[in-house]
C-alpha cells in the first residue's frame, strides 16, 4: 500500500525495495507524529513536542561506520579513519536488510542536503521509525510539495534499527552498522535508534563529494550581520564547545548551527534545522533554543520528564549527557530565510580547554589556523567517563574526524586556500576553564566570551594591543571592552603561576605529539606554526 505524495516513477519498488506492507511517502509533521504515537514510538510533550528514548544507543557509533572499498574510491578514502567494507559484504548486507524489511511499514522523506542549488544533493530517507522521518524532515531541507512529483534521489539512505548485521557475513565490526557505498549511491544503517546517524551519514557523504567541486564542507555553525550577509562568521567546534549557543546571537542572523559549505559563491547551510544539546539548557542564557523544547514537532531525544505533567528535566543526565532537541530552523526568530551568506569575514575555532591553559581568545595567522584546524583540540573532563581522573585531551581533526572520508590535509588545504583568497581573520576561542584546570578553576564566563566575540566580529578587537603567547605563539589581546584584563592572561588567573607553567608545558607536548602525524603532508609555513 502506497500513501502520500511521491514521484510515481520513483517509488521504492522502482529501486528494488519491494514486499513491504505499506509505505508512507513524504508525510508532513502532524501525520508523522500521529503515526509515531500510534506505533508507540514515544509520547506527546508540552506544546506538541515529541518525546523519545533511543534505547541502548544515545550517541553515534563511529567505530561501526564503514565505507565500501570500491575501485572508484579506494585511493581517496582516509582508511586510517574509515573502516573498509568489501563490495561483497555490502551486497549481502543490502540483500539481507531488504529481506528483513518485507512485510513492514516504512516512512520515506525525499529531501535535499544544501541550501545552494549549485551544490545540493537530493536524498531519499527510508526509515523504519516514523519519528526518524520527523527528525530528518527537520534536519535536512524540505523541497516544495510540487517538486516531489518529479523527485529522483541522488543517494538513498535506509535506516532499519531492528535489523542486526552479521559481522562475518557482512564484513563489518558488530551487529550495528553504517555502510556507505558511493558506487551504488546507498547508505545503510542498522542496529541503532540514535537519530543523529541519519544526518551525519549525509554530512559524511557531502564531505566526500564537495571537495571535488572545490567546495569546503565544514562542521561549523554560521551567522551574519543583520541585513549584511557579506559580514559572515563561521564557528568550528566539537560537541560541547558552544557552536549552537554562540552562533544563535540575537543581534546577528543565524545561517545554521552545525554543517555548512564554502563555495566560490559564499557560505551555505547543508541543513534545514538544528540539533541542539539540552543538558543544563538555560532559559535566560539561551531563550530561543529553550523555547523550541515546547514547540510543535520538536523532537526531544533522551530527556527525563515527568510522566504526568511532561515537564522536562534539563539537569537529569541519567539517560545520557547527550540529550538533544531537533527542530526546524524557522523556530529560531533570527534565522536566515535563505540559509546562505557571504565568504566568511571571521573564522572562529572553538575549544573547551579543561586544562585551564588557553586564553579566552587569540588571533591566528593563516598557517596557525591550519595547524589548529588539523589539530581539532578540545578536552574531556574528570568524571565524565569512568577512569578519567584528570583532563584528557581530544584531538578530532578538522573539528569532526568521524565524518571525514578524505585525508585531513584535503580539507585543511581547501580551508587555507579560501582564507588566502578571501582574507578571513581567524580566531581561537576557549570556552573551557580559567583560573585552574577542571576541578579547581571555573568555567569561562559566557558573558566574557560573548563580549570578546562581539568585539572580534565588529572589528573593534583588531584595534587593541596584542601580545605573543609564550606557549602557542598566537596573538592574545592585552585588553578588550567589557572583559577583565586578568582573564585575558590565563597565567595570572592561577593562584600558583608555576602550576600553570607545568600544565601549559604538558598541553604543548600533547599538541606536538598529536601533530606529528601531519608533518609529512603539510607545507613549511604550517610546520613553522606547529608548537612544541
Amino acid at each position: 500500500m502506497t500513501l502520500g505524495r511521491v514521484n510515481p516513477k520513483f517509488r521504492l519498488e522502482d529501486q528494488g525495495i519491494d514486499g513491504l506492507e505499506s509505505v508512507h511517502y513524504n508525510l508532513i509533521e502532524p501525520a508523522l507524529i500521529e503515526a509515531a504515537l500510534k506505533n508507540g514510538e514515544g509520547a506527546l510533550g508540552r506544546g506538541g513536542a515529541f518525546l523519545v528514548s533511543t534505547g541502548k544507543f544515545t550517541g553515534r557509533s563511529p567505530k561501526d561506520k564503514h565505507v565500501v572499498a570500491t575501485d572508484s574510491v579506494k585511493d581517496t578514502i582516509w582508511w586510517d579513519n574509515n573502516a573498509a567494507m568489501s563490495p561483497e559484504g555490502f551486497d549481502a548486507l543490502y540483500d539481507d536488510m531488504r529481506e528483513h524489511m518485507k512485510g513492514g511499514t516504512y516512512y520515506v522523506q525525499d529531501l535535499v542536503g544544501g541550501a545552494d542549488p549549485a551544490h545540493a544533493i537530493k536524498v531519499r530517507m527510508v526509515t523504519e521509525l516514523a519519528w526518524h522521518g520527523l527528525f530528518i524532515r527537520h534536519l535536512l531541507r524540505r523541497p516544495e510539495r510540487e517538486a516531489l512529483d518529479n523527485f529522483v534521489a541522488d543517494f538513498t539512505v535506509i535506516n532499519c534499527p531492528s535489523f542486526q548485521a552479521d559481522p562475518a557475513k557482512h564484513d563489518c565490526r558488530s551487529e550495528t552498522v553504517i555502510a556507505m557505498n558511493f558506487d551504488r549511491k546507498i547508505i545503510l544503517i542498522g542496529g541503532t535508534e540514535y537519530a543523529g546517524e541519519n544526518k551525519k551519514s549525509v554530512f559524511s557523504l557531502l564531505n566526500y563529494l564537495l571537495p571535488e567541486k572545490d567546495v569546503m564542507p565544514m562542521h561549523c555553525s554560521a551567522n551574519h550581520a543583520k541585513g549584511n550577509p557579506v559580514d559572515t562568521a563561521i564557528f568550528f567546534g566539537l560537541s560541547g564547545t558552544g557552536k549552537t549557543t554562540l552562533s544563535a546571537d540575537p543581534d546577528r542572523t543565524l545561517i545554521g548551527d552545525d554543517e555548512h559549505g564554502w563555495s566560490d559563491r559564499g557560505t551555505f547551510n547543508f541543513e534545514g534545522g538544528c540539533y541542539a544539546k539540552t543538558i543544563n539548557l538555560d532559559p535566560e542564557a539561551e531563550p530561543e533554543i529553550y523555547a523550541t523544547t515546547s514547540k510543535f514537532g520538536t523532537v526531544i531525544e533522551n530527556m527525563v520528564y515527568d510522566e504526568e505533567t511532561k515537564e522536562l528535566d534539563f539537569d537529569d543526565d541519567s539517560l545520557t549527557a547527550n540529550m538533544r532537541c531537533a527542530y526546524p530552523l524557522e523556530y529560531i526568530s533570527n534565522a536566515s530565510e535563505t540559509a546562505v551568506g557571504g565568504h566568511p569575514k571571521n573564522i572562529i575555532m572553538l575549544t573547551c580547554d579543561a586544562f585551564g591553559v588557553l586564553p579566552p581568545i587569540a588571533r591566528l595567522t593563516p598557517a596557525q589556523a591550519m595547524y589548529h584546524f588539523l589539530s581539532g583540540f578540545t578536552s574531556k573532563v574528570a568524571g565524565t567517563e569512568r577512569g578519567i581522573t584528570e583532563p584528557e585531551p581530544t584531538f578530532s581533526t578538522c573539528f569532526g574526524a568521524p565524518f571525514m572520508p578524505r585525508r585531513p590535509e584535503v580539507y585543511g588545504n581547501l580551508l587555507r586556500a579560501k582564507i588566502a583568497k578571501h582574507g578571513a581573520t581567524c580566531w581561537l576561542v576557549n570556552t573551557g576553564w580559567t583560573g585552574g584546570a577542571y576541578g579547581t578553576g571555573s568555567r569561562m564566563p559566557i558573558k566574557a566570551t560573548r563580549a570578546l566575540l562581539t568585539a572580534a566580529l565588529d572589528g573593534s578587537l583588531g584595534d587593541v594591543k596584542f601580545r605573543t603567547d609564550a606557549n602557542f605563539g598566537f596573538e592574545v589581546p592585552v585588553d578588550a571592552p567589557g572583559v577583565p584584563t586578568v582573564l585575558l592572561d590565563p597565567r595570572r588567573t592561577w593562584d600558583k603561576p608555576d602550576s600553570y607553567d607545568r600544565q601549559a608545558a604538558k598541553l604543548v607536548k600533547m599538541f606536538a605529539e598529536n601533530f606529528e602525524q601531519y608533518l609529512p603532508h603539510i607545507d613549511e609555513d604550517v610546520k613553522a606554526a606547529a608548537i612544541g
